[in-house]
């Protein structure tokens, strides 16, 4: 391997291992109002769904993928941006972006990944779990009731 060749190699590995990793979390609401969480394996905390944007994919194929293999429902219709939050220490596994969107859900809970999701509840705003949130949760869905486009 030559020189140029290593300093190219470095140099991409530099950029992909260094830069924030784009994500997508969700705020399902069911028809009756009731918003979807699901409890995490990791860390056995409630969170809205969502996941990372895999390679070729679009933020809205993103949420209806990650919703489907989190929550088995499907989206009915995909509303307003809540925020974009990129605070590097919010969320404890990696420095992630993240757009979170409401969507209105419709269906049965199933849950595709086992290995990462453990329960899928429903709850009425004042019945959620608040103390019990994963990342910035509890942030994204006091904006979400604020009604505003939040930029952090």
């Amino acid at each position: 391997m030559s020189l140029l060749q290593f300093s190219f190699i470095q140099t991409a590995l530099r950029l992909i291992l260094r830069h924030p990793i784009c994500g997508v979390v969700m705020v399902p609401v069911l028809e009756d109002g009731r918003i979807v969480l699901v409890r995490r394996r990791d860390n056995n905390r409630w969170s809205l769904p969502g996941g990372m944007v895999e390679w070729g994919e679009d933020i809205p194929t993103t949420i209806h993928r990650e919703l489907q293999e989190e929550t088995g429902l499907k989206v009915h219709q995909i509303g307003r941006v809540v925020g974009i939050y990129s605070a590097p220490k919010r969320d404890p596994r990696f420095h992630s972006i993240c757009t979170t969107v409401e969507v209105m859900v419709r269906g049965q809970f199933c849950i595709e990944d086992k290995g990462e999701i453990s329960e899928v509840g429903a709850f009425l705003p004042d019945q959620i779990p608040m103390t019990e949130l994963a990342h910035d949760h509890r942030q994204q869905l006091a904006d979400y009731w604020q009604g505003t486009t939040i930029l952090a």
